[in-house]
């Protein structure tokens, strides 16, 4: 198991962008160029421990395709440049982290919910390529809702050939718990099948956020059943190559939902290894 120390601040309104945005990274231990397919904040998941102010509305409602292939590209030329670190928010990156790690399809909201989300990833790799970063990695930090839909399959296929990689979110091993956490019309079932689905092409990275809701931590049942649902996955031939461990580390959008201790951030990660076998990395709020 590895342990990383946390980066609590986030900017997504870096100078004039509405789109692009660069990110210390806790997990990629980098800069990550955030890409946000969901500027009107609308998600089919409903987090209890969500990040975005949903209380206010955004001024940018659709994706302008055009302003975003210009901000990305000008964000990778800012970056590979080493310009980023004389700006005040970036100026005290440690040394190790002033690399780009990657492009993240991220944001307000669910990124495969986006209706041509196979067509702007396609584009956001030439891009890439243009700027010769070729070992750059697309990644894609996703609730895996969509991946049965023909167009999130295409994107998907897109990034398998860009150095993608898939960043899928699975916390729950009941369906009362994933619903108490996510709060979402769609079933823990869809969620599991469409990880299987995706994991059987190609390898993913699990994203588990763990938290104290009502004062209370998971119960250990439910971790238990978390291990049992990953172990399923592998079992009908899904390939994990890690999961991620992590907490709470910014405002929430319910006031009930608080960080884990970093110790028991360590005691699920070390779960799940025990019981799966599969590598864990641990993320701490404070």
């Amino acid at each position: 198991m590895t342990t990383h120390r946390l980066h609590t601040a986030h900017p997504r309104n870096f100078e004039d962008n509405r789109f692009v945005y660069p990110v210390l990274s806790r997990r990629s231990e980098g800069i990550s160029v955030g890409v946000n397919l969901n500027p009107d904040k609308i998600c089919n998941f409903d987090c209890i421990y969500c990040q975005v102010d949903r209380s206010t509305q955004s001024e940018t409602s659709f994706v302008e395709t055009g302003q975003l292939l210009d901000e990305l590209d000008a964000m990778l030329e800012l970056v590979t440049s080493g310009d980023l670190y004389d700006t005040p928010d970036f100026r005290s990156t440690p040394q190790p982290s002033r690399r780009l790690n990657d492009i993240a399809f991220s944001g307000d909201g669910e990124p495969t919910t986006y209706r041509n989300f196979d067509e702007l990833v396609d584009q956001c790799a030439a891009l890439k390529r243009q700027h010769e970063l070729d070992q750059v990695k697309m990644v894609l930090i996703t609730n895996a809702s969509m991946f049965h839909r023909p167009h999130v399959q295409r994107g998907l296929e897109i990034l398998d050939r860009n150095q993608g990689e898939i960043w899928a979110k699975l916390e729950a091993g009941t369906e009362e718990y994933f619903q108490l956490v996510d709060r979402t019309p769609i079933r823990l079932a869809q969620v599991i099948e469409n990880i299987r689905a995706a994991a059987c092409t190609r390898p993913l990275v699990i994203q588990s956020l763990f938290m104290r809701v009502h004062g209370d931590p998971p119960p250990a049942a439910e971790l238990i059943a978390f291990c049992d649902r990953l172990n399923e996955i592998q079992q009908a031939g899904g390939r994990l190559q890690l999961v991620q461990i992590y907490t709470i580390a910014r405002r929430t959008t319910e006031s009930y939902v608080l960080p884990l201790e970093n110790c028991e951030v360590d005691d699920i990660a070390e779960l799940v290894r025990q019981r799966t076998g599969l590598l864990t990395a641990a993320y701490y709020g404070t």
